[in-house]
């Protein structure tokens, strides 16, 4: 009976010790706390940047979460997307409608009088994303610091960004090749309840899908003419339409109740519901009868911090930049 206490003992505290590692530790060598002791003040001042930059302009916060997710997926989260020049990531066609990059500089350059030399941009632009969040109505969690910021950045990789057509197939590899699995999709996708796309970006679901003459079947019949009227056949393809209808400025599990009844507007968010695959992560955001519930605000911040820890990069891997622009 003795051994048999012990080793239920060892067990508990194996387990409560490894739960306490994952609060505090992010993984990629990020963790909580990681500026306690050298920038105690970079919450504060980032939440302060953004939550002014945010009052003044709604569309700072999806422009925001969106640099986050495409500086990730592209080598890592290294903050290489916010380099300047004419053929870095920045200046690519998958990122020229990116919004939000002097909301960044901003919080840098306040940081660099408080704490010099200290904080990543790559770590402000995660806090910066969990704060758009949290202002327009999300879910706080705790973010995991300690990224240094990467020395390279090419346009050309932008090629490996989630299109707006991929079929779930190709998304799913995409997000799979990150360490990411479907769950993960299905939630990060979701940051979509924020935010809204050009007319160019999926007017050609409207009027000649796949050259049917019609328009996509995934498009409930009800509010196609409510897109049309937005995009016009031919129409200016710069006007912007909400991801989820009823809810740009506000975070919440409404983008998936939009999906089920056939009111995506990318046609890669369609795809959620269409294919049974992710569909079944949709039906337990709205919690459907029978299925396990998930709270989308709770595993959307889960995710993040997933996201957050691709291709991290520490020590001689990367540089504190002097200015988020360009190295040093």
């Amino acid at each position: 009976m003795e051994v048999s206490y012990l080793t239920k003992t060892l067990v508990m505290f194996a387990t409560f010790t490894t739960l306490a590692l994952a609060q505090t530790y992010g993984g990629g060598g990020t963790r909580i706390g990681f500026y306690k002791s050298t920038c105690p003040k970079v919450e504060s001042i980032v939440q302060s940047v953004v939550q002014s930059a945010v009052q003044a302009k709604p569309t700072n916060a999806p422009g925001i979460l969106r640099m986050f997710f495409h500086d990730c997926f592209i080598n890592g989260c290294d903050a290489s997307l916010l380099i300047d020049g004419a053929s870095t990531e920045k200046a690519a066609v998958p990122n020229s409608l990116l919004r939000g990059f002097d909301v960044i500089d901003a919080a840098k350059s306040q940081l660099e009088k408080t704490c010099p030399g200290v904080v990543s941009c790559a770590d402000i632009l995660a806090l910066a994303a969990r704060d758009s969040v949290v202002l327009t109505g999300g879910r706080s969690w705790q973010v995991p610091l300690g990224r240094r910021d990467g020395l390279v950045s090419r346009g050309s990789d932008t090629a490996n960004l989630p299109a707006f057509n991929d079929p779930i197939s190709v998304q799913i590899k995409k997000f799979a090749d990150k360490g990411l699995n479907i769950q993960d999709l299905v939630t990060l996708v979701g940051g979509h309840t924020i935010g809204t796309a050009a007319c160019g970006v999926f007017s050609y679901r409207l009027y000649n899908f796949n050259n049917t003459n019609g328009p996509d079947p995934d498009i409930n019949p009800s509010f196609l003419p409510q897109l049309r009227a937005l995009c016009p056949n031919g129409g200016d393809r710069s006007v912007r339409v909400a991801l989820d209808t009823g809810s740009v400025n506000s975070f919440g599990s409404s983008f998936y109740t939009n999906l089920r009844n056939g009111r995506g507007v990318i046609e890669s968010d369609a795809k959620l519901w269409s294919d049974p695959t992710t569909q079944k992560f949709v039906r337990r955001f709205l919690g459907y009868r029978g299925l396990l519930g998930l709270k989308f605000d709770v595993e959307f911040g889960k995710a993040m911090v997933k996201l957050g820890n691709v291709g991290v990069k520490t020590g001689k891997q990367g540089e504190i930049r002097k200015v988020c622009t360009a190295t040093n």
